[in-house]
């Protein structure tokens, strides 16, 4: 199960409604110690500047692992933004899916061009095998 903080929650929406008709992506690093806790905010450019397509620059991608590694912090969530289809995985987004141990979050706008109700749900995708996780846990702190 995500446990998540209501900031950070209101973070990746926000993201997925400003970057709307495109998809949004980025990551939320937390501490290396097991604890499973989202805590540092990092919204990405999407290079492929799509509506059906996301894509993380190879340069992004490798300074967000470097930054990772020097902080002593994993990547707890993958985040992208469907705007039109549900908040599912598509094959591309399991192809995507490396990390075993982190939460991939996908908030759908679809129906809403990013200014009303939405879909936001958590995923463990291991070895092309997808997870739904039957609850998002919004917390004030931890």
């Amino acid at each position: 199960m995500l446990t998540i903080t209501r900031d950070l929650y209101d973070r990746i929406v926000a993201h997925a409604r400003k970057d709307h008709p495109d998809e949004a992506c980025g990551a939320i690093a937390g501490p290396d110690d097991g604890s499973d806790r989202p805590e540092r905010f990092i919204p990405m450019l999407n290079e492929a500047r799509s509506p059906t397509f996301y894509q993380y620059s190879s340069d992004g991608l490798y300074a967000l692992y470097e930054e990772m590694r020097v902080r002593d912090e994993v990547p707890v969530v993958f985040y992208h933004s469907h705007t039109g289809t549900e908040a599912y995985p598509s094959r591309t987004d399991i192809s995507y899916a490396n990390e075993p141990y982190t939460h991939y979050v996908i908030v759908s706008t679809a129906d809403t061009e990013g200014l009303g109700e939405f879909q936001f749900r958590s995923f463990r995708i291991q070895e092309g095998e997808v997870t739904e996780e039957e609850e998002v846990k919004i917390v004030d702190a931890y």
